[in-house]
């Protein structure tokens, strides 16, 4: 099977016999070895089995390892027997990335591209999992014997979120085919809990039933796009990757005397013996944006920077960067205070400023899917984060990873179109997240947060600025100079403070 492409895995174990179900299909036509995945699951299933499922999968005897996370606070440490040597050679596959990729002008029908792409990659993650029909066929809904409507299901996109007298929840809906009201009621209470997280433009599959004058469908399932339950990642890689962003050098606030300890550390020149010997095993560093605090970002910053010209900030952070050690290699995307256009997604930094850094630096979009040595880190710089704090209740800027666990669940980084994310409208939704990660970083909300979500990694890696004027007035309190590190082996993830 070496060389096939996930989705001919899929028709190949069909074609042994098997029925495959859709959250085994997508894990295994998502998986980066998915080939060898197969033939593992066709050489380990019982006689007796005829649909394939996630129990069938059996990761933990393919990877040989537990695939299961812990996460060690700061005073925490790694369960190594042994120091891995220095790594000469750390690669990095650049997977998707909208770097000389961009073809947006601003036209109508550009919209309308950006949109109908979103709707049908989001689509068929759910298509699976229900029998969906189009919305325009709604209006020819059929009663069942006992004179009642059939449950129906479809796949929308929110176009529209009401709340009724009654505390009701009243979603307007959108497909390439026309739009329908759905009411979610406060009777059924998870249910509702769950139209509660509802934003607009998410893609999502409804079922219910139809009014008696069948202009309305009272839901009784809401599907999000979603990972698959029970999806255990992988665990191909070897050493330690390092994950920072928003280091906003230039501003008043950067850490200077933190960020020097924290290069020491790198070049393993630290005091303390564990963190020699953990510098020893650092193959990657990943940077998601913010490198510089930038000019003219936003009213009155020019009395917040020590250097207020955005060249000598770049300057200044290639000084920096160029003096990691060259068995880590450094992958960086930008953020919005970094010198690309502000309208999402980003391309990489320009190339006058990458000449700035060693060649061994590699500058990538804004998201970017990347495969380090067979770990699959998707890096986003987190702006959409501010959406979803404002638009879905318990979401806070002290908790960033429920926000991360909601573009997981909606396989998408930033559904909401207009509202404090400017995004491009491009040909395609450069959003969505096709291939599972193993691995989401991001960064802009300055407080650290590492969490596990259905066998995906979350980490937000704080920032290297002390609080702000901004911040104090809005009350965020930033988490400054702790370093998430993770084994590439395992995923299992600690916390340095600097």
């Amino acid at each position: 099977m070496s060389g096939e492409s996930g989705q001919q895995v899929i028709f190949r174990l069909m074609e042994e016999g098997y029925q495959v179900s859709p959250e085994a299909a997508e894990f295994i036509s998502s998986h980066c070895q998915s080939p060898k995945l197969a033939e593992h699951i066709l050489s380990n299933l019982e006689e007796d089995v005829f649909v394939i499922d996630i129990q069938h999968l059996d990761l933990d005897s393919f990877t040989g390892k537990t695939s299961s996370l812990a996460i060690s606070e700061i005073q925490g440490e790694f369960n190594n027997e042994k120091t891995e040597p220095l790594f000469s050679d750390n690669p990095v596959e650049v997977l998707s990335d909208i770097t000389d990729s961009s073809t947006c002008v601003g036209e109508y029908m550009e919209f309308v591209q950006y949109f109908r792409n979103r709707y049908s990659r989001l689509s068929e993650f759910i298509r699976g999992r229900i029998n969906a029909r189009p919305l325009e066929s709604l209006n020819m809904g059929r009663r069942s014997g006992n004179g009642e409507y059939e449950d129906i299901s479809i796949i929308g996109m929110v176009s529209d979120i009401r709340s009724t007298s009654n505390g009701h929840r009243l979603i307007q809906f959108e497909d390439p085919t026309g739009s329908f009201p759905v009411l979610f009621t406060t009777s059924e209470k998870d249910l509702f809990e769950q139209a509660s997280h509802l934003v607009l433009d998410d893609v999502v599959g409804v079922s219910g039933k139809l009014t008696n004058d069948g202009r309305l469908l009272i839901a009784n399932k809401l599907i999000f796009p979603d990972v698959p339950n029970g999806v255990f990642r992988s665990a191909p890689s070897s050493g330690k990757a390092v994950f920072i962003s928003d280091v906003h050098i230039g501003s008043t606030t950067f850490l200077d005397e933190q960020w020097e300890a924290f290069i020491s550390f790198l070049k393993g020149e630290s005091p303390d013996e564990n963190l020699k010997k953990l510098a020893q095993e650092l193959r990657y560093l990943v940077v998601a944006g913010d490198i510089v605090d930038g000019v003219g970002i936003y009213p009155g910053q020019e009395n917040e920077l020590v250097i207020s010209d955005v060249y000598k900030q770049y300057e200044k952070a290639a000084e920096y960067f160029n003096q990691v050690p060259e068995h880590i290699r450094v992958i960086i995307c930008p953020g919005n205070h970094d010198a690309v256009r502000q309208a999402e997604p980003q391309p990489a930094l320009p190339k006058d400023i990458q000449e700035m850094f060693d060649d061994r630096i590699i500058f990538v979009g804004n998201p970017a899917l990347v495969n380090l040595d067979g770990a699959y880190v998707l890096m986003y710089h987190g702006r959409s984060i501010d959406d979803f704090v404002a638009s879905v209740p318990g979401v806070s800027y002290q908790e960033p990873t429920k926000a991360m666990v909601e573009m997981i669940k909606r396989r998408h980084l930033s559904p909401i179109y207009g509202s404090r994310v400017p995004i491009a409208p491009e040909k395609t939704d450069h959003f969505v997240i096709d291939r599972i990660p193993d691995i989401l970083h991001c960064g802009h909300v300055h407080t650290v947060g590492v969490e596990q979500y259905r066998g995906v990694l979350l980490i937000n890696s704080g920032t290297w600025q002390s609080q702000t004027e901004f911040q104090k007035r809005v009350n965020v309190v930033p988490t400054p100079a702790q370093v998430p590190v993770v084994d590439m082996c395992n995923f299992k993830t600690m916390l340095l403070q600097f």
